[in-house]
Order: structure tokens, then sequence, then C-alpha cells
């Protein structure tokens, strides 16, 4: 295994550009296959802030299967059991985890730089892995139509990789998919998040709970020492939120959260804040010759619920089941061996298809009125619905817990619980 900076190999089966969520899982499971697999990442580490720090119920589940469940329940984390629907008469369970009938009913909230270190160092210790960090992939290239790798920079300089297969794990403004030109499907979005922390030892009552008031929309998500803050407002108005001042904002987030207004006048600076620019869209193909985009690269999805990390590494999950196999024995590199690849888009498209329906439908019945004024009203017959029958709250749960098309680890990349060894170092 090799990591960091060191000299990049010349050629690898099969190159992962991204280390995020998809790319590192797939890399991981790949490696466990005995294959050859090289993961470029352009950042020196995994700290990136205001990432999607869910981690769902089918999500835990795998690191069960995969022998990881012990090393990551030990990171510091909160869980969610249940999220809330506001209305004029209070708050309703419109989602309780609890009912899944699965390992782990909860949704956890982690850091996702601390879940990648954690899938990072089980990836090392497979001899046919490697991690290149700081190794930005500026281009793919080609050879009689077909991609043959990865053109890079790095601290060693500009550098090629080439691979019997590259996939694109690189989000949504993904180089790969740009390179390729794979046709995108854009789906109009309103709003936009701009993400910032509460630092409070307070402790929110509920979890996953939108604020309305006065036209401003936020949720709060409960964690150890802080809440983070994802505030909506219209679309494309960063510039006009910034230009009103940290002030303005504090008396915002006060406004939303007056239980703790004086960890909002705390907010130093709007350089505490970061904006999201929010993108529903999705590839119309998600390979071409030797090349494949999964995760936000082929579909960008609303922070809605938070499923754009799990619905990624599930993903990773049918890829490398679907692919490992014609990987090892080379039949991507045979006449219509890309065809393969199509298998991909079409086991996880109507996953994708039916969250993203969903969350338009959210966007349109709640979000986009309550950033009007409008409160976020649930229809009173779903209300006294969930009342009388309070175990259909399992659905929802279900939706954004476990998924549409849920994915289980291939047997070949199972191990024991616990039974990973770490590479000490590699942090």
């Amino acid at each position: 295994m090799t990591e960091g900076t060191a000299a990049a190999p010349a050629h690898t089966t099969c190159a992962i550009v991204g280390g995020g969520p998809a790319g590192i899982v797939l890399g991981l499971l790949l490696a466990r296959a005995g294959i050859a697999v090289t993961v470029l990442e352009k950042h020196a580490d995994f700290l990136r802030d205001f990432r999607g720090d869910t981690v769902h119920p089918a999500t835990l589940g795998l690191l069960d299967d995969l022998g990881l469940f012990a090393r990551f329940d030990a990171l510091p984390h909160s869980k969610i059991r249940r999220a809330y629907f506001p209305g004029r008469e209070g708050t309703d369970v419109f989602a309780d985890f609890r009912r899944l009938p699965v390992r782990h009913p909860y949704i956890a909230m982690v850091p996702q730089w601390d879940l990648l270190d954690l899938l990072a160092e089980a990836a090392a210790t497979e001899p046919t892995f490697t991690l290149l960090r700081e190794h930005e992939v500026t281009t793919v290239t080609r050879r009689d139509g077909r991609v043959t790798g990865v053109a890079y920079r790095s601290p060693s300089g500009d550098g090629l990789l080439t691979a019997d297969l590259v996939v694109g794990c690189d989000g949504r403004w993904s180089t790969v998919r740009r390179s390729v030109g794979l046709p995108v499907r854009e789906i109009p979005v309103g709003f936009d998040v701009w993400w910032y922390r509460l630092t409070s030892d307070r402790h929110l009552d509920e979890s996953l709970l939108p604020r309305v008031r006065d036209g401003k929309v936020a949720i709060g998500i409960p964690r150890r020492g802080y809440v983070q803050v994802a505030a909506l407002g219209p679309k494309g108005t960063d510039a006009e939120v910034r230009a009103r001042g940290v002030g303005a904002f504090r008396a915002d987030a006060a406004t939303l959260f007056p239980e703790l207004a004086d960890a909002a006048d705390r907010i130093e600076s709007m350089d505490e804040v970061k904006h999201l620019d929010v993108r529903l869209e999705r590839l119309d193909r998600w390979h071409a010759n030797n090349v494949l985009c999964i995760g936000d690269a082929a579909h960008a999805m609303s922070p809605v619920g938070g499923v754009g990390i799990n619905l990624a590494i599930q993903d990773a999950v049918a890829t490398a089941r679907l692919l490992a196999g014609p990987l090892a024995r080379g039949e991507l590199q045979r006449p219509g061996g890309s065809r393969l690849l199509g298998r991909v888009r079409r086991r996880r498209l109507p996953a994708v298809v039916v969250i993203q329906t969903l969350q338009r439908i959210l966007h349109a019945r709640f979000i986009m009125p309550g950033l009007r004024g409008a409160p976020l009203d649930p229809p009173a017959w779903l209300l006294r619905l969930v009342h009388v029958f309070p175990a259909l709250t399992v659905i929802p749960a279900f939706a954004i817990g476990v998924g549409v098309r849920p994915e289980r680890a291939p047997d070949w990349a199972r191990r024991p619980s616990g039974s990973a060894r770490v590479r000490r170092g590699t942090r």
C-alpha cells in the first residue's frame, strides 16, 4: 500500500478520482477483491468542514459487515433517532428510525473526516490499495476514442496514470465528467444553504427539526459541544447575505434559535459561514469507454434528508459488486467491455430518481413556502393518520435511513466485527 505524496504508480487496474465517501469505499472494496486500485485525492487530508456528516443506518450496517463498526462506534458522535415536522400545534414525529428492522436504528452524526480516516486506514492494510493525497486530476487521457487513464498535478510535478478503468467520485463539479463530456440534466432548485456553528453545551430538545420564522428557515443538528446549523435562503443571494454583515446574521440566528442566542452572539465574522450552492442534477449517461461516474459526480442531491452520502456509498458498493469480477478478468479491455459499466446506472438510477422526486416535492411543498413566510404545516390529514397509526413513521425513516435500493457488502469484502487491522501513522 502506498499513501501520501509518494511516487504514483505508472499503471493501475482502477483509478478512482476523489477521496470522498464513494471513492474511499469503492477503493476499499475493490482492494479486498484483490484489484489494484489507486485513489487520487487533491487535498492533503480530509479536514473539510461542513460536509455531509450523517452516517445512516444502511451505512452503519455496511461498516458492521466490513468489520469496522466497533472502531466507528468508538468515535465521538451523536445519534438521531427521530426526525420531526413543525406545525401550528407544536411538533410531530414524521420519521422514527427506532422502528427500522436494522442492526443500528439511528443516524450517527460524526465529522466526515473521521469516517474517511477510518475507511482509509482500513484500506491501507490491503496490499493492492494506494491512496495518493495532493494529487489533483486535471483531465482524463485518451487513445483511439477510449479513456486510458488520468493526468494529474502533485507536489512532485505533473504526471500520468494509466488505468483499465477510471471512476469519477469527484463530486458535483467533477473533473472526470467534464473531461468526458457526459450530459447533465439539471433540475431547478430555488434555495441555497449557509452552514455555521452555534457553540454551546445546551442540547436541543429535538433532532432535525426545521425552524421557520419570518421567512427564515434553518435546521439545527445537535452535535457534541455545538449545534451545526443549515440556514436556507433564496438561491443566488450569498453576496446579499454577506453584505448585510455579521450583526444581521447573528440576529437571524438568534431569531431561529432563541435558546442559543448567546451562542449566536459568538459568531465573529462571516468567514465562519460557508455557502453551499444547492444543485439537483443527474447524468443521462454515467459511463463512456473505460470511464464511469458515481455518487455526486453522477447525481448531485439536495441536502434535504442528508441522503447524498448514503446514496454515494450505495453506488460504491454496487459498483464493486458488479465490476470486481470483470476487472479481475480484464473484460473491460475486450470489445464491448464498456457496456458492462452501464449495469451500474441501471441498478442505481431508480433509487436516485425516487429520492430526487421526493426532494423536489419537499422543496415545493415546504421549503419554498417557508422562505416566503408561510408556516411549514404538513397536511392535517397526514398528522391525523400518523397519530392513529404511529407505525407509519417507519416509511419515511426507511426512505431516509436505508434507501430505496439498499446494497449489501459482497461476501469477499466482509470481515468479522473488529477484525480489520489499522496501519498507524496514516492520518
